[in-house]
């Protein structure tokens, strides 16, 4: 649509100007973007006013819960216990909105879990206490290899996702043997990539018949790889939730920019997508791209404030987008026909 808007305004401006060689009718160069544009919009409308009779009755409750841990913070030695009671109190406030769900964002716990064991018992303990499942960030180690985790823990189980899609230069170096040096400039963790597609099984207790929600974990950018997303999808999670420490960029515009992404995932695959980032952007993006709430302060703010915020989201059935059973075969379709194009014998008259 972006690419015959424009070429109709070129073609506009040139049959204004006399620069082609002949002169085309204006209706002929609208028509098409006119017709396209109708069709998007008519085809928009349809979608958001689908009637989805497949949702469950009982909602999942969600609250997410941004920390405000100020990067220089997280990783010195000293603050780790402080860090660990602001989440706490934090979760024990969201607690009493009673959700199925609390989820931390990602590193919330500034520690390798296994080295210090301690800190997941008691994160453990509360889970216990609030009988309520957390999902939270953390490096892990297991194997003698480090991994950036989202971790869920239940009062029946904890179960692990690795990081898939790695941050080159910031959590491993690429060709290491050419660039190895700048592992004295800069510490670079050398994290290992995940190797599976984790989907989460969340149970939930807040009705009469427990129901079972399944659902996947962007850690930190994997939520700008539309890819990733949807095959996290096709294999059976009903909403994403992206976890993330956006505290790197300050008070920019790159954590909202961030925050764009996780937009676009939740439209692409039609999906609830639940957000906690460390200092913002947190909160809950419906399947048609609404952001239907945000963690913010009593002055409207929503980043670098802590806070949490509690939702509910409609599960519905599965009923998969056309990208998210296809993906890119309308791109591989154009691309097909612009080479055709380009070697296709032309015709001369």
């Amino acid at each position: 649509m972006v690419m015959m808007g424009n070429v109709a305004i070129k073609e506009i401006i040139c049959l204004r100007s006399q620069v082609t060689g002949h002169r085309l009718k204006l209706k002929n160069i609208i028509f098409f973007p006119i017709i396209i544009l109708i069709f998007s919009l008519g085809y928009g409308y349809y979608r958001l006013n689908m009637q989805h009779a497949t949702c469950n009755v009982q909602p999942v409750r969600i609250s997410v819960v941004q920390g405000n841990i100020p990067q220089e913070l997280k990783w010195t030695s000293g603050p780790e216990e402080q860090i660990l009671e602001k989440y706490l109190n934090l979760s024990r406030q969201a607690a009493k909105d009673r959700p199925d769900l609390i989820i931390w964002p990602e590193a919330a716990l500034p520690v390798v879990l296994q080295s210090e064991p301690h800190f997941i018992q008691q994160v453990e303990k509360l889970t216990e206490e609030m009988e309520t499942s957390l999902l939270l960030g953390a490096v892990t180690l297991r194997g003698n290899l480090y991994y950036n985790s989202a971790v869920l823990l239940s009062t029946e189980s904890v179960s692990y996702y690795d990081k898939l899609h790695l941050v080159p230069f910031g959590e491993y170096i690429p060709l290491k043997k050419v660039f190895g040096f700048l592992q004295t400039v800069v510490p670079i963790g050398e994290i290992e990539r995940g190797k599976e597609y984790t989907i989460f099984q969340l149970i939930t207790h807040n009705s009469q018949l427990a129901s079972k929600n399944k659902f996947a974990v962007l850690i930190c950018f994997e939520d700008l790889f539309p890819e990733l997303s949807r095959e996290f999808v096709k294999r059976g999670a009903n909403f994403l939730v992206n976890i993330t420490n956006d505290a790197w960029y300050k008070r920019t515009s790159a954590p909202y920019q961030h925050f764009q992404a996780s937009v676009f995932r939740a439209v692409e695959n039609h999906v609830y997508l639940v957000r906690s980032a460390n200092t913002g952007i947190s909160g809950f993006i419906s399947p048609s791209g609404q952001i239907s709430s945000l963690v913010k302060n009593e002055k409207g703010k929503n980043i670098f404030v802590p806070g949490y915020n509690t939702q509910n989201i409609l599960i519905c059935g599965r009923n998969l987008t056309f990208y998210t059973r296809y993906g890119n075969i309308f791109i591989w379709i154009l691309i097909i026909l612009i080479f055709y194009s380009i070697i296709a014998p032309k015709k001369i008259k």
